[in-house]
C-alpha cells in the first residue's frame, strides 16, 4: 500500500520533489564525471606511435623499488612498492648484443630518443619534437618520401608533417636546439610513416654518430626495438628476452608488447595516469561529501514542506514504520530517475573536463579517455543510497512522534533542534577543529591538500547541523539593522526567528559555496606567495637569464661569465629525485661563485665548500630524513641512477628553491633536458645592454631584472591556480546549483504564508521587501560562516606549509565571490517569490493541500 501511495505522491507532487531531483541529478553527473577521470587513470589506453611496427620493445625500468620485511606475531610479511622516476631511464647498450643473439630475433634496433627542437616558425600548434638515429626509423616505420638518408653529422631527415608546417624540403637549412649548443643542419630528406602523420609528436632523424653525440648518453640506449622472425609470437619472444637479460647489467629491463608499448614511448602519459587517479579520487571524494551534505539538506527541506501531510497520516494511525517506508520508497523513485539521468549527463561533462585538462597541459593527448559503464553504475548507486539515507534521516522526527502531537508539530517549528542533532553538530565541529590542528602540522602539499578540503566539508556539515542555533544567534545581532527596513524588516526578523530550521537549510549551501570557493581560489596563492617571497629574498643576483625555448646552453652561460663586470653566473636546472620512495623537488646549481648569486638562508653547515659530491637540503627534508651537515644522502636521480652525496648545508628557504640542491653537472647528466632553465647573474659592473649583447647570438635567451623574473614566476603561479580551479570547478558549480535550488524550494513553498500576509493587510511590495531582507540576512550569515571556515582552514594551511599564519586573500576575488553568492541568493529568492505573489491570495488560501 505504501509503495502505491509513494508512486501517487511522486506523480501528484512533481514540483515538491523537483528540488530533490535536481540535487540528485547534479550529484550523479558529478560522480560520473569524476569516476570517468578515475577510470581513465586506471584503465586509460596509451597508444603507441613511434613503435607501431615494433612487436617487442625493451626499455629500462622506469620505477624505483623498495622492499620491506616485517615480523608480526611470528609471521613474515614482505611488501614491494614502486614509484616512477621523473626522467627517462636508459638501458646499457650492451643489452643489444644479448637480445640480438637470441633465437627468434629477426632484428634488434637500438633506439635513441632525445630533445631536438627545430628553431623555425611553423604553422599550427606546437608539438613536442624528438631526435632519433636514422637506423631506428624502421620501428615506425618511416620511409623516405623525398631525398635521401642523412650521411654525415650535418644532415637531418624531417617528418612530412613538420616539413609541411615549416615549408622545408631537401636542401633547406634547419637550426636545431638539442641537448647542447644550437646547430644548423641541411635537410637531406623528408620521411613519412605508412598510416598518416604522427598526431602527438614530430621526429627528426640524424646520422647514427650525430644522434649518439646529441643524446649525450655514451654506452646507453633509450630502448631496443625487436622484430621477431616469421612465425615467432611476440609474447613468447618477450619471455625469452626477459630471461636472457637476468644476471646482466640490464637485469631490471622491462619487455613490452601490445598496449604496454605506449607507456614506454609516452612517459608523461604514464605519469598522468597517476595524476588522474589522484585527481579523480580527490575530486570524487570531495564531490561525494558535498553531495551528501547538499542532498540531505534538500531532502530535509522537502520533508519539512510536507509536515502537514505526514502529520495527518500519523494522526489517522499510520505507523512510524509505514511512514519511513513510504518516504524511503519516494526517495528511491526520485533517486533512481535522477541517478539515471545524471549518469548520462555526466558523460559529456566528463568529456568536457578531460578536454580542458588536455588543453591546459595537465593531461597529455596520448592518454585516451575511457568511457566505461562502471562510473555510471556507481553514480546511480550513489544516487539511490544518498536519496534513501537522506530521506531516512530527515523523516526520522515526523515518523516517530505520537499521533496526538503530529498536527501540532506540523503547525509550528520546534523552538530548539533535537539534542541528537545538536550533539552530532558539536561532534562535527570538534572533528573540524581537529582537522584544522592536524592541517597546521602538515608540511607537504600532497598531504595537506586533501585534509584542507575535508576540513571545509566537515565544518560546513557542522554548520548544517547547528544551523538553527546559529541562525537564531545571528538574528539577534541583525534584528536592529533589519528593523530599519520598515514593516518588511520586522516580518523578516520574525521569520528568521520562527523558522530558523528552514533558514538554516539555505544558509548551509551558501556557507559551503563561499568556504569552498575561497579555499580553492586562495590555497595556491598562499603557497605561491610564500615561495615567491623566499625566492625574492634568496636571489642575490641582480639579473636573471631566461629562455623562451628549451633552455640556456652552457656556452651562453660561459659567455656571460666572461663579460666584463660579471662576478658570477649560476646555471640552474630543475628536476625531481627520490630518497627511498619519497619524491623531492630538486635543483642543480653550478658551485663556482654560488654564494654571490644565491642565499637560501643557511641554518646549518656552509655553502663555502659546496662541490660535485655535495648536497644542500631544506630544513623540511633534513627533519624528514634525519640529516645534518656531514650526513650521507642516498638518493635516486631523475633517470633512476642511484648516488650518495654528503650534506654540506641545511637551509630555510625550501619553498622558494626546492628541498634538495645538487651540483649542476650531476643533475644535467641525468635529465632529459640538461639545458639551464635560468642563469643567475651577479654583475655589479655590467648593465642589461652589456649582458644582452653577450647572449645576442643565442636564440630565445633574454635578460631580465630580478623584479621582472619575479613577475614571470607570478604568471606561472596564476596558471597553476587556474588548473586548481578547473579541477574543483564542478564541485563549486554543483554547490552554486544547490544554493539556487534550496532557496527556490524554500521560497516557492511559502505561497500560503504570503497569501495570509496579504489577506491580513500586507501589500505586495511589503512582502517582496520582506523576502529581500530575509535574503540579505541569509547571505550575510552564509558569507560570514563560509568566510570563517575558509579563514580557519587557510590559516592552518599557511602555518603548516610556510610556518607563518599569513593566508593569501585576494580582495578583488573575494569581493567577486561574495557578490556572486549574493546575486544567486537574491535571484533564487526574488523570482519564485514574484511568481508566488502573482496568484490571488484568496485562491491560494482556499486551495486544497
Amino acid at each position: 500500500m505504501m509503495l502505491r501511495y509513494a508512486l501517487q505522491t511522486v506523480r501528484d507532487r512533481k514540483a515538491g520533489f523537483l528540488g530533490a531531483f535536481v540535487a540528485l541529478l547534479c550529484a550523479a553527473a558529478l560522480v560520473t564525471a569524476c569516476g570517468t577521470l578515475l577510470e581513465t587513470g586506471l584503465r586509460g589506453k596509451i597508444g603507441t606511435e613511434r613503435y607501431a611496427a615494433t612487436p617487442v620493445l625493451v626499455s629500462a625500468d622506469q620505477n624505483v623499488h623498495e622492499t620491506t620485511v616485517k615480523e608480526k606475531k611470528g609471521k613474515t610479511k614482505t611488501k614491494h612498492k614502486a614509484k616512477p622516476v621523473a626522467e627517462r631511464a636508459w638501458l646499457p647498450a650492451a643489452a643489444l648484443d644479448t637480445v640480438r643473439s637470441l633465437p627468434g630475433v629477426e632484428r634488434a634496433v637500438p633506439e635513441l630518443t632525445f630533445q631536438a627542437v627545430p628553431l623555425v616558425k611553423a604553422a599550427g600548434g606546437p608539438k613536442p619534437t624528438y631526435g632519433h638515429a636514422w637506423t631506428s626509423a624502421a620501428l615506425t616505420p618511416f620511409t623516405l618520401a623525398e631525398g635521401r638518408a642523412p650521411r654525415d653529422g650535418d644532415e637531418v631527415v624531417v617528418d612530412r608533417a613538420l616539413a609541411a608546417r615549416a615549408a622545408l624540403k631537401p636542401g633547406s637549412e634547419l637550426a636545431v636546439q638539442s641537448t647542447g649548443e644550437p646547430k644548423t643542419y641541411r635537410v637531406s630528406g623528408v620521411a613519412t610513416p605508412p598510416h598518416g602523420d604522427l598526431a602527438q609528436q614530430s621526429s627528426l632523424f640524424f646520422s647514427d654518430a650525430e644522434a649518439q653525440r646529441l643524446a649525450a648518453r655514451e654506452g646507453q640506449v633509450s630502448a631496443i626495438g625487436v622484430l621477431p622472425r616469421p612465425g615467432v609470437a611476440p609474447g613468447e619472444l618477450a619471455g625469452r628476452i626477459g630471461q636472457a637479460l637476468k644476471g646482466t647489467p640490464a637485469a631490471t629491463a622491462q619487455v613490452a608488447t601490445g598496449d604496454e608499448r605506449g607507456p614506454v614511448e609516452f612517459l608523461d602519459a604514464a605519469g598522468a595516469r597517476i595524476k588522474l587517479v589522484s585527481m579523480g579520487g580527490a575530486m570524487g571524494g570531495t564531490s561525494l561529501l558535498v553531495a551528501i551534505l547538499v542532498v540531505v539538506g534538500t531532502f530535509a527541506l522537502s520533508v519539512q514542506q510536507r509536515h502537514r501531510e505526514l502529520a495527518l497520516l500519523r494522526a489517522i494511525a499510520a505507523t512510524p514504520g509505514q511512514l519511513r517506508r513510504m518516504i524511503g520508497r519516494e526517495a528511491l523513485l526520485v533517486g533512481l530517475a535522477a541517478g539515471i539521468a545524471g549518469a548520462f549527463a555526466g558523460l559529456p561533462l566528463a568529456a568536457w573536463l578531460y578536454g580542458r585538462f588536455v588543453g591546459s597541459g595537465v593531461v597529455p593527448t596520448a592518454l585516451e579517455r575511457t568511457a566505461g559503464i562502471f562510473p555510471m553504475f556507481a553514480a546511480v548507486g550513489a544516487s539511490l543510497l544518498g536519496a534513501w539515507a537522506a530521506a531516512r534521516i530527515t523523516g526520522r522526527r515526523i515518523a516517530r512522534i505520537r499521533p496526538a502531537e503530529a498536527l501540532a508539530e506540523a503547525a509550528l517549528e520546534p523552538r530548539r533542534p533535537s539534542w541528537t542533532r545538536t550533539a552530532l553538530g558539536m561532534l562535527l565541529l570538534a572533528g573540524g577543529a581537529v582537522l584544522v590542528v592536524v592541517l597546521a602540522s602538515l608540511r607537504t602539499e600532497p598531504a595537506s591538500t586533501p585534509v584542507t578540503f575535508l576540513a571545509v566539508v566537515v565544518l560546513a556539515g557542522a554548520v548544517s547541523l547547528l544551523g538553527p542555533l546559529l541562525v537564531r544567534g545571528a538574528t539577534a545581532l541583525l534584528a536592529g539593522p533589519l528593523r530599519l527596513a520598515g514593516a518588511g524588516g520586522h516580518l523578516a526578523t520574525a521569520n528568521l526567528r520562527g523558522n530558523a530550521t528552514r533558514m538554516a537549510s539555505a544558509v548551509t549551501p551558501l556557507a559551503l559555496l563561499v568556504g569552498m570557493t575561497c579555499t580553492v581560489l586562495f590555497i595556491t596563492p598562499a603557497l605561491g606567495d610564500a615561495a615567491r617571497a623566499q625566492s625574492r629574498d634568496g636571489i642575490r643576483a641582480g639579473w636573471v637569464l631566461t629562455a623562451q625555448g628549451p633552455g640556456i646552453t652552457a656556452e651562453a652561460a660561459e659567455r656571460i661569465r666572461r663579460t666584463p663586470g660579471v662576478e658570477a653566473a649560476t646555471e640552474v636546472v630543475h628536476t625531481s629525485v627520490r630518497v627511498g620512495l619519497v619524491k623531492y623537488a630538486a635543483q642543480g646549481v653550478t658551485p663556482a661563485g654560488l654564494t654571490r648569486t644565491w642565499d637560501p638562508r643557511v641554518t646549518g653547515g656552509s655553502l663555502a665548500g659546496f662541490g660535485e659530491d655535495n648536497a644542500a637540503v631544506s630544513e623540511l627534508a633534513a627533519d624528514q630524513l634525519g640529516l645534518e651537515p656531514g650526513s650521507p644522502l642516498r638518493l635516486t636521480l631523475g633517470d633512476g641512477t642511484p648516488v650518495t652525496l654528503t650534506v654540506s648545508a641545511v637551509y630555510a628557504r625550501g619553498l622558494g628553491f626546492g628541498d634538495l640542491t645538487l651540483p649542476h653537472g650531476l643533475v644535467a647528466a641525468h635529465v632529459d633536458n640538461p639545458l639551464a632553465g635560468s642563469v643567475l647573474v651577479a654583475a655589479p659592473g655590467a648593465g642589461r645592454e652589456q649582458l644582452a649583447a653577450a647572449v645576442r647570438g643565442y636564440p630565445g635567451v633574454a635578460v631580465l631584472s630580478a623584479r621582472d623574473a619575479d613577475e614571470v614566476r607570478a604568471e606561472r603561479q596564476d596558471a597553476g591556480a587556474e588548473n586548481n580551479l578547473l579541477a574543483m570547478g564542478l564541485v563549486l558549480a554543483f554547490t552554486a546549483v544547490a544554493v539556487v535550488n534550496t532557496l527556490a524550494m524554500s521560497t516557492a513553498e511559502r505561497a500560503r504564508e504570503f497569501a495570509m500576509l496579504r489577506l491580513a493587510g500586507a501589500k505586495r511590495r511589503q512582502v517582496l521587501r520582506m523576502l529581500r531582507a530575509e535574503a540579505v540576512a541569509v547571505v550575510l550569515i552564509g558569507v560570514v560562516l563560509g568566510s570563517g571556515i575558509a579563514l580557519a582552514v587557510l590559516t592552518a594551511f599557511s602555518v603548516g606549509m610556510t610556518g607563518a599564519a599569513a593566508p593569501a586573500v585576494l580582495p578583488v576575488a573575494y569581493a567577486v565571490v561574495v557578490g556572486l553568492a549574493g546575486l544567486l541568493a537574491l535571484a533564487a529568492t526574488a523570482l519564485p517569490g514574484r511568481v508566488a505573489l502573482r496568484v490571488p491570495p484568496v485562491d491560494v488560501a482556499t486551495a486544497k493541500g
